[in-house]
Protein backbone atom coordinates (compact mmCIF):
# COMPACT_ATOMS: atom_id res chain seq x y z
CA UNK A 1 0.00 0.00 0.00
CA UNK A 2 2.69 2.36 0.84
CA UNK A 3 4.36 1.64 -2.24
CA UNK A 4 0.78 2.56 -3.88
CA UNK A 5 1.29 5.75 -2.17
CA UNK A 6 4.74 6.89 -3.20
CA UNK A 7 3.96 6.79 -6.87
CA UNK A 8 0.99 8.63 -6.75
CA UNK A 9 2.96 11.52 -4.75
CA UNK A 10 5.81 10.91 -7.97
CA UNK A 11 2.64 11.40 -10.41
CA UNK A 12 2.10 13.98 -8.85
CA UNK A 13 5.16 15.87 -9.44
CA UNK A 14 5.87 14.80 -12.47
CA UNK A 15 2.62 16.58 -13.50
CA UNK A 16 3.59 19.79 -12.16
CA UNK A 17 6.28 19.36 -14.01
CA UNK A 18 5.00 19.12 -16.97
CA UNK A 19 2.61 21.93 -16.12
CA UNK A 20 5.63 24.05 -15.44
CA UNK A 21 7.34 23.24 -18.63
CA UNK A 22 3.78 23.70 -20.57
CA UNK A 23 3.85 27.71 -19.08
CA UNK A 24 7.17 28.61 -19.85
CA UNK A 25 6.33 27.27 -23.76
CA UNK A 26 3.33 28.93 -23.13
CA UNK A 27 4.59 32.29 -22.17
CA UNK A 28 7.09 32.76 -24.49
CA UNK A 29 5.19 32.03 -27.74
CA UNK A 30 2.62 34.55 -26.11
CA UNK A 31 5.11 37.28 -25.84
CA UNK A 32 6.47 36.42 -29.29
CA UNK A 33 3.20 36.55 -30.78
CA UNK A 34 2.42 39.77 -28.62
CA UNK A 35 5.18 41.59 -30.04
CA UNK A 36 4.48 40.28 -33.45
CA UNK A 37 1.30 41.10 -33.75
CA UNK A 38 1.65 44.97 -32.73
CA UNK A 39 4.47 45.04 -35.71
CA UNK A 40 1.95 43.66 -38.01
CA UNK A 41 -1.06 46.08 -37.29
CA UNK A 42 1.70 48.90 -38.30
CA UNK A 43 3.12 47.23 -41.07
CA UNK A 44 0.08 47.01 -42.52
CA UNK A 45 -1.01 50.27 -41.98
CA UNK A 46 2.18 51.69 -43.44
CA UNK A 47 2.33 49.15 -46.32
CA UNK A 48 -1.68 49.37 -47.11
CA UNK A 49 -2.18 45.74 -46.66
CA UNK A 50 -5.03 44.34 -45.91
CA UNK A 51 -3.79 40.86 -45.91
CA UNK A 52 -1.10 41.89 -42.88
CA UNK A 53 -3.74 43.63 -40.84
CA UNK A 54 -5.86 40.19 -41.43
CA UNK A 55 -2.98 38.13 -40.57
CA UNK A 56 -2.64 40.45 -37.03
CA UNK A 57 -6.11 39.41 -36.16
CA UNK A 58 -5.67 36.15 -36.69
CA UNK A 59 -2.46 36.65 -34.43
CA UNK A 60 -5.14 37.84 -31.95
CA UNK A 61 -6.79 34.91 -32.15
CA UNK A 62 -3.52 32.79 -30.99
CA UNK A 63 -2.53 35.46 -28.26
CA UNK A 64 -6.19 34.43 -27.08
CA UNK A 65 -5.83 30.94 -27.35
CA UNK A 66 -2.32 30.77 -26.19
CA UNK A 67 -3.58 33.23 -22.98
CA UNK A 68 -6.23 30.93 -22.37
CA UNK A 69 -4.24 27.90 -22.03
CA UNK A 70 -1.76 29.61 -19.44
CA UNK A 71 -5.10 30.81 -17.47
CA UNK A 72 -6.26 27.12 -17.53
CA UNK A 73 -2.31 25.85 -16.34
CA UNK A 74 -2.29 28.67 -13.50
CA UNK A 75 -6.09 27.78 -12.74
CA UNK A 76 -5.67 24.09 -12.44
CA UNK A 77 -2.31 24.49 -9.91
CA UNK A 78 -4.44 26.37 -7.07
CA UNK A 79 -5.33 24.32 -4.30
CA UNK A 80 -8.80 22.99 -4.69
CA UNK A 81 -9.66 23.27 -1.41
CA UNK A 82 -11.10 27.37 -1.63
CA UNK A 83 -14.61 28.26 -1.61
CA UNK A 84 -14.04 29.08 -5.37
CA UNK A 85 -13.19 26.25 -6.63
CA UNK A 86 -15.23 27.01 -9.94
CA UNK A 87 -15.34 31.03 -10.49
CA UNK A 88 -11.76 31.58 -11.76
CA UNK A 89 -12.72 28.77 -14.12
CA UNK A 90 -15.91 30.41 -15.13
CA UNK A 91 -13.94 33.47 -15.67
CA UNK A 92 -11.45 31.90 -18.37
CA UNK A 93 -14.40 30.62 -19.83
CA UNK A 94 -15.96 34.45 -20.06
CA UNK A 95 -12.60 35.06 -21.57
CA UNK A 96 -12.86 32.73 -24.41
CA UNK A 97 -15.96 34.01 -25.11
CA UNK A 98 -15.32 37.60 -25.40
CA UNK A 99 -12.11 36.56 -27.24
CA UNK A 100 -14.53 34.45 -29.66
CA UNK A 101 -16.80 37.55 -30.28
CA UNK A 102 -14.06 40.01 -30.92
CA UNK A 103 -12.84 37.58 -33.47
CA UNK A 104 -15.96 36.99 -35.52
CA UNK A 105 -15.71 41.33 -35.44
CA UNK A 106 -12.55 41.58 -36.82
CA UNK A 107 -13.03 38.50 -39.46
CA UNK A 108 -16.70 40.57 -40.42
CA UNK A 109 -14.74 43.66 -40.92
CA UNK A 110 -11.89 42.12 -42.98
CA UNK A 111 -14.65 40.52 -45.15
CA UNK A 112 -16.37 44.08 -45.71
CA UNK A 113 -13.30 45.72 -46.27
CA UNK A 114 -11.95 43.02 -48.31
CA UNK A 115 -15.22 43.11 -50.68
CA UNK A 116 -14.61 46.87 -51.10
CA UNK A 117 -11.04 46.99 -51.99
CA UNK A 118 -11.58 44.00 -55.08
CA UNK A 119 -13.94 46.59 -56.87
CA UNK A 120 -11.21 49.11 -56.96
CA UNK A 121 -7.79 47.58 -55.69
CA UNK A 122 -5.80 50.58 -53.73
CA UNK A 123 -2.04 50.59 -54.65
CA UNK A 124 -0.08 48.35 -51.94
CA UNK A 125 3.69 48.57 -51.20
CA UNK A 126 4.25 44.96 -51.71
CA UNK A 127 8.06 45.03 -50.62
CA UNK A 128 7.17 46.21 -47.27
CA UNK A 129 4.35 44.04 -46.74
CA UNK A 130 6.74 40.88 -47.94
CA UNK A 131 9.33 41.86 -45.12
CA UNK A 132 6.21 42.08 -42.76
CA UNK A 133 4.56 39.08 -43.80
CA UNK A 134 7.51 37.09 -43.58
CA UNK A 135 8.51 38.05 -39.90
CA UNK A 136 5.09 36.94 -38.90
CA UNK A 137 5.85 33.63 -40.52
CA UNK A 138 9.38 33.21 -38.94
CA UNK A 139 7.47 33.94 -35.61
CA UNK A 140 4.44 31.39 -36.03
CA UNK A 141 7.42 28.80 -37.07
CA UNK A 142 9.69 29.89 -34.36
CA UNK A 143 6.11 29.35 -31.69
CA UNK A 144 5.51 25.56 -33.46
CA UNK A 145 9.18 24.69 -32.48
CA UNK A 146 8.33 26.43 -28.36
CA UNK A 147 5.31 24.63 -28.39
CA UNK A 148 6.17 21.13 -30.47
CA UNK A 149 7.15 19.24 -27.06
CA UNK A 150 4.13 19.91 -24.81
CA UNK A 151 1.32 19.02 -27.47
CA UNK A 152 2.00 14.97 -26.60
CA UNK A 153 1.29 15.77 -23.01
CA UNK A 154 -1.31 18.28 -22.25
CA UNK A 155 -4.79 19.04 -24.33
CA UNK A 156 -3.94 23.40 -23.41
CA UNK A 157 -0.84 22.94 -25.13
CA UNK A 158 -2.31 20.99 -28.36
CA UNK A 159 -4.77 23.84 -28.84
CA UNK A 160 -2.39 26.96 -28.54
CA UNK A 161 -0.23 24.68 -31.19
CA UNK A 162 -3.09 24.15 -33.64
CA UNK A 163 -4.24 27.78 -33.64
CA UNK A 164 -0.52 28.66 -34.31
CA UNK A 165 -0.27 26.71 -37.26
CA UNK A 166 -3.26 28.14 -38.71
CA UNK A 167 -1.64 31.28 -38.17
CA UNK A 168 1.21 30.50 -40.07
CA UNK A 169 -0.66 29.30 -43.14
CA UNK A 170 -2.29 32.70 -42.84
CA UNK A 171 1.35 34.43 -43.01
CA UNK A 172 2.02 31.90 -45.57
CA UNK A 173 -1.56 33.56 -47.69
CA UNK A 174 0.04 36.97 -47.22
CA UNK A 175 3.64 36.30 -48.22
CA UNK A 176 2.18 34.70 -52.03
CA UNK A 177 0.17 37.98 -52.06
CA UNK A 178 3.05 40.09 -51.69
CA UNK A 179 4.75 38.22 -53.99
CA UNK A 180 1.81 38.22 -56.84
CA UNK A 181 1.61 42.29 -55.97
CA UNK A 182 5.49 43.35 -56.38
CA UNK A 183 6.14 40.92 -59.11
CA UNK A 184 3.33 41.93 -61.10
CA UNK A 185 1.79 44.63 -59.56
CA UNK A 186 -1.72 42.97 -58.76
CA UNK A 187 -2.99 45.18 -56.60
CA UNK A 188 -6.31 42.33 -55.82
CA UNK A 189 -4.01 40.09 -54.56
CA UNK A 190 -3.55 41.42 -51.17
CA UNK A 191 -7.96 41.66 -50.30
CA UNK A 192 -8.11 38.16 -52.28
CA UNK A 193 -5.52 36.86 -49.33
CA UNK A 194 -6.82 38.60 -46.59
CA UNK A 195 -10.52 37.11 -47.12
CA UNK A 196 -8.90 33.72 -46.58
CA UNK A 197 -7.11 34.46 -44.11
CA UNK A 198 -10.30 35.98 -42.57
CA UNK A 199 -11.77 32.49 -43.29
CA UNK A 200 -8.74 31.12 -40.85
CA UNK A 201 -9.97 33.50 -38.29
CA UNK A 202 -13.36 32.39 -38.39
CA UNK A 203 -12.52 29.20 -38.23
CA UNK A 204 -9.98 30.47 -34.86
CA UNK A 205 -13.20 31.51 -33.39
CA UNK A 206 -15.67 28.97 -33.77
CA UNK A 207 -13.31 26.55 -32.04
CA UNK A 208 -12.59 28.83 -29.35
CA UNK A 209 -16.45 29.57 -28.68
CA UNK A 210 -16.92 25.96 -29.69
CA UNK A 211 -14.77 24.52 -26.54
CA UNK A 212 -16.12 27.00 -24.28
CA UNK A 213 -19.89 27.05 -24.91
CA UNK A 214 -19.59 23.04 -24.41
CA UNK A 215 -18.58 23.66 -20.82
CA UNK A 216 -21.04 26.56 -20.34
CA UNK A 217 -23.76 23.52 -20.86
CA UNK A 218 -22.27 21.06 -18.74
CA UNK A 219 -21.58 18.90 -21.94
CA UNK A 220 -19.97 15.65 -21.56
CA UNK A 221 -16.16 16.06 -22.39
CA UNK A 222 -16.07 14.62 -26.22
CA UNK A 223 -13.57 12.15 -25.37
CA UNK A 224 -14.84 10.17 -22.75
CA UNK A 225 -17.59 7.58 -23.12
CA UNK A 226 -20.29 7.28 -20.97
CA UNK A 227 -21.71 3.98 -21.40
CA UNK A 228 -17.88 2.80 -21.21
CA UNK A 229 -17.29 4.23 -17.68
CA UNK A 230 -20.65 2.80 -16.65
CA UNK A 231 -19.25 -0.27 -17.75
CA UNK A 232 -16.34 -0.20 -15.71
CA UNK A 233 -17.84 0.86 -12.36
CA UNK A 234 -20.46 -2.11 -12.28
CA UNK A 235 -18.01 -4.73 -12.86
CA UNK A 236 -16.14 -3.67 -10.08
CA UNK A 237 -16.77 -6.51 -7.56
CA UNK A 238 -19.15 -5.88 -5.00
CA UNK A 239 -21.10 -3.02 -6.92
CA UNK A 240 -24.77 -3.97 -7.67
CA UNK A 241 -25.75 -0.79 -9.46
CA UNK A 242 -24.17 2.55 -10.95
CA UNK A 243 -26.87 5.54 -11.05
CA UNK A 244 -27.06 9.50 -10.59
CA UNK A 245 -23.91 9.59 -13.48
CA UNK A 246 -22.74 12.86 -14.57
CA UNK A 247 -19.59 14.10 -16.53
CA UNK A 248 -18.44 17.50 -16.90
CA UNK A 249 -15.80 19.89 -17.82
CA UNK A 250 -15.42 22.33 -15.50
CA UNK A 251 -12.69 24.01 -17.97
CA UNK A 252 -11.42 22.09 -20.95
CA UNK A 253 -8.87 19.84 -19.32
CA UNK A 254 -10.40 19.62 -16.23
CA UNK A 255 -12.96 16.68 -16.03
CA UNK A 256 -15.13 16.35 -13.07
CA UNK A 257 -17.77 12.99 -12.53
CA UNK A 258 -19.92 12.38 -10.11
CA UNK A 259 -22.11 8.93 -9.05
CA UNK A 260 -24.09 7.36 -7.02
CA UNK A 261 -22.74 3.11 -6.74
CA UNK A 262 -25.26 0.77 -4.83
CA UNK A 263 -23.11 -2.33 -3.29
CA UNK A 264 -23.75 -5.34 -1.97
CA UNK A 265 -23.87 -5.19 2.18
CA UNK A 266 -20.88 -7.22 2.82
CA UNK A 267 -18.94 -5.42 0.38
CA UNK A 268 -15.10 -3.57 1.29
CA UNK A 269 -16.10 -0.26 0.98
CA UNK A 270 -12.48 0.79 0.99
CA UNK A 271 -11.25 -1.77 -1.48
CA UNK A 272 -14.62 -0.37 -3.86
CA UNK A 273 -13.50 3.28 -3.22
CA UNK A 274 -9.93 2.76 -4.14
CA UNK A 275 -10.96 0.13 -7.37
CA UNK A 276 -13.21 3.13 -8.93
CA UNK A 277 -10.33 6.05 -8.29
CA UNK A 278 -7.71 3.70 -9.83
CA UNK A 279 -10.15 2.85 -12.75
CA UNK A 280 -11.41 6.62 -13.32
CA UNK A 281 -8.20 8.03 -13.27
CA UNK A 282 -6.00 5.33 -15.28
CA UNK A 283 -8.64 4.39 -18.19
CA UNK A 284 -10.58 7.82 -18.47
CA UNK A 285 -7.96 10.29 -16.80
CA UNK A 286 -10.66 11.26 -14.23
CA UNK A 287 -8.91 12.37 -11.26
CA UNK A 288 -12.01 14.40 -9.43
CA UNK A 289 -14.61 12.51 -8.55
CA UNK A 290 -17.38 12.33 -5.83
CA UNK A 291 -18.61 8.83 -5.27
CA UNK A 292 -21.47 7.75 -3.15
CA UNK A 293 -21.99 4.83 -2.25
CA UNK A 294 -25.12 2.99 -0.35
CA UNK A 295 -26.18 -0.49 0.09
CA UNK A 296 -29.07 -1.90 -1.57
CA UNK A 297 -31.75 -1.53 0.86
CA UNK A 298 -34.44 -4.15 -0.70
CA UNK A 299 -31.14 -6.57 0.84
CA UNK A 300 -31.43 -4.79 4.40
CA UNK A 301 -34.31 -6.14 5.77
CA UNK A 302 -32.76 -7.21 9.24
CA UNK A 303 -29.86 -4.60 9.59
CA UNK A 304 -32.60 -2.10 10.87
CA UNK A 305 -31.10 -0.99 14.56
CA UNK A 306 -33.71 -2.82 16.55
CA UNK A 307 -36.03 -0.15 18.32
CA UNK A 308 -34.88 1.16 21.90
CA UNK A 309 -37.13 0.31 24.92
CA UNK A 310 -38.75 -2.80 23.61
Amino acid sequence: MGHHGHGHGHDHGHEHQVRDASSRRLALTLVLVAVYLVAQVVGGLMSNSLALLADAGHMLSDAGALGLSLLAISIARRPPSRTHTFGYQRAEILAALLNGALLVAISGYIFFEAYRRLGDPPHVRGELMMVVAIGGLMVNLAGLWILRGGRSQSLNVRGAWLHVLSDALGSVGAIAAAVLVSAFGWNWADPAASAVIGVLVVFSAWSLVKATVGVLMEAVPAHIDVAALRGALLSIEGVLDVHDLHVWSVTPGRDVVSAHLTTIIEADREAIMAEVHARLRQRFDLSHSTIQLDVDPALCDPCEPPTRGE
